[in-house]
């Protein structure tokens, strides 16, 4: 399905608030804006439709990753291109720290920027795996952030699990909701790896090494797809634009893929 006319604002948010979005929701969204189709304003009129749905007591919250801040030997993951070992130890060296305030996301798409740069936007202090929020609940949502641990306890995802937030996937699937990620901490056995970034804690740039979940998406879909076939069906599905959308609650779909995952992935565990 394809459409010519952008989408105005009120039309959007007509659509999302039909969809089940409330005001007062905390909100985390991922999206394809290509998949939604035109919209008046862009990725400015998206968030301001989603803002205008959320009202005054509900908070915006996106992904703002940035995993090209990664050791070079893993940047045909992280980047999409290779460079030769020769150059490892000097781009280690080089490679600018994280700044949660300018550094922009990667990977993503353009939504989050958009989110990231609005006046009063908040953002968590991982230099891999930052979130930012728009929002009375913003503070809470980004304060905390360890910097070794990317998706877990101590991550926004397990704050946004605490204030029973909801999930939007606007255009795209299973495989980048990242909430299925907190259930990967939860897994009995799940390996872990070794990750490298560049960081400024305040005393200057170093290379910081640290351990933590080795991430798996590849069964993400699969157990999207499971959940949203349960009887009690968690998952409303609707078309926003032209984009196939999904809205569900949190911590219900993080119970639910961590016994999920538990029992499709036993025997898998890696240390990395």
């Amino acid at each position: 399905m394809t459409r010519t006319t952008p989408l105005l604002g009120a039309e959007l948010a007509s659509q999302l608030s039909a969809l089940g979005i409330r005001p007062g929701d905390t909100l985390l969204v991922h999206t394809s804006l290509r998949a939604v189709g035109p919209v008046q304003g862009g990725a400015r009129g998206v968030v301001d439709s989603l803002l205008d749905v959320l009202g005054a007591d509900g908070t915006l919250v996106v992904y703002a990753q940035t995993p090209d801040n990664s050791d070079p030997s893993r940047w045909p993951l992280t980047r999409g291109r290779a460079v030769p070992a020769t150059e490892w130890a000097g781009l280690r060296a080089t490679l600018p720290a994280f700044d949660p305030a300018r550094t922009p996301s990667y990977g993503v798409g353009v939504l989050p920027e958009e989110v990231r740069t609005r006046p009063g936007a908040l953002r968590s202090d991982h230099p891999q795996s930052s979130f930012a929020a728009l929002g009375p609940a913003a503070a809470r949502i980004t304060a905390g952030h360890a910097l070794d641990c990317h998706l877990g306890e101590e991550s926004p995802l397990a704050r946004l699990e605490e204030l029973d937030a909801r999930v939007l996937l606007l255009g795209v699937g299973y495989s980048v909701c990242t909430a299925f990620h907190l259930a990967e901490y939860r897994v009995p056995g799940q390996g872990s790896r070794e990750y490298g970034c560049a960081v400024d804690d305040g005393s200057g740039r170093r290379w910081h090494r640290y351990r933590d979940v080795d991430f798996d998406t590849s069964d993400f879909p699969a157990l999207g797809e499971a959940y949203e076939s349960l009887p009690e069906h968690p998952v409303i599905r609707a078309r926003i634009g032209t984009a196939d959308t999904r809205l569900f609650d949190l911590a219900p779909a993080v119970a639910y893929a961590e016994t999920w995952l538990t029992g499709h992935r036993a025997g898998r565990g890696r240390t990395g």
